[in-house]
């Protein structure tokens, strides 16, 4: 699934195109996803105009002059600006026209989410979706040691193994099962090894590897496994980038043993047992 590098990947590619713009239609072209579309928006939106967009975790805040879209790519969910004159496709679930421009969901799964939160609501940040996320990676709150102090904190008496407390961004969000893998070899810890235990030097070099690893993501413009393309309708190139992800029983790229599979939570796990010993 699109996760954060995926998704501020798409956040860079349609902003430019899209902000100072007002809305001039929505157009609902199926409505069941995640939660149901709004079957208003097009009288909500019409007429106003794109403030900014933002990204908080794996979601796009669209912020319009009376409120924010909350918008999330769900497991195959792209977002592509367009001609709006070019034709529809099979899986294209909600269009959003900025005149001659469209702005498209398209979303074979189903699994997407296209919502509003008002202003008269409060701060988008008060969004019961994005009240328990962790803090962003590139966050001033995550910088330098501060990252090793959240991580620290938020793993004490955690028996769960660190790649599930990753993935569990509640200490920091982003890292999804991918980066995981990447960051954990970066910081040469075991992706086995309870949370709970992780030294501080251990969180400091995971904090570190979590920007590392996520900023050479998104440059690389994200990871395409089976759906995801960019806004420009490119895949994304990180795939070729990683030294354990995907690469089991290949030699590691630092020590030459072998990389390991196992599953963890239903999700495939690699390592090197050299690099990332227990």
């Amino acid at each position: 699934m699109p996760e954060l590098p995926e998704v501020e990947v798409t956040r860079l590619g349609i902003a430019p195109h899209l902000e100072g713009r007002r809305v001039s239609s929505v157009k609902i072209i199926d409505g069941r996803l995640r939660w149901p579309v709004p079957s208003n928006l097009n009288a909500l939106l019409s007429g106003q105009k794109v403030v900014g967009i933002e990204r908080r975790g794996k979601y796009l805040l669209v912020e319009l002059d009376t409120g924010h879209l909350l918008m999330h790519l769900g497991m195959t969910g792209t977002l592509r600006v367009l001609p709006g004159s070019d034709p529809l496709k099979p899986h294209d679930r909600v269009t959003f026209e900025f005149g001659k421009l469209s702005l498209r969901l398209h979303d074979p799964r189903k699994f997407g989410a296209v919502l509003w939160h008002p202003k008269s609501k409060g701060p988008i940040e008060a969004n019961k979706l994005l009240q328990k996320l962790g803090v962003e990676p590139f966050s001033p709150e995550f910088s330098g040691e501060l990252g090793a102090d959240i991580l620290y904190r938020h793993s004490r008496k955690r028996s769960l193994a660190v790649k599930q407390f990753l993935l569990a961004g509640q200490a920091v969000v982003g890292v999804g099962n991918i980066y995981c893998s990447e960051s954990l070899f970066e910081a040469g810890i075991h992706p086995t090894k309870a949370a709970g235990k992780l030294t501080r030097p251990q969180c400091s070099r995971l904090a570190t590897a979590v920007r590392l690893i996520l900023k050479k993501a998104i440059a690389a413009g994200g990871s395409s496994l089976k759906d995801f393309v960019n806004s420009d309708g490119n895949p994304g190139h990180f795939m070729v980038q990683t030294k354990v992800y995907d690469r089991k029983d290949q030699p590691c790229r630092v020590c030459k043993t072998l990389i390991k599979q196992i599953v963890q939570g239903q999700r495939s796990t690699y390592f090197c047992p050299q690099c990332q010993k227990r």
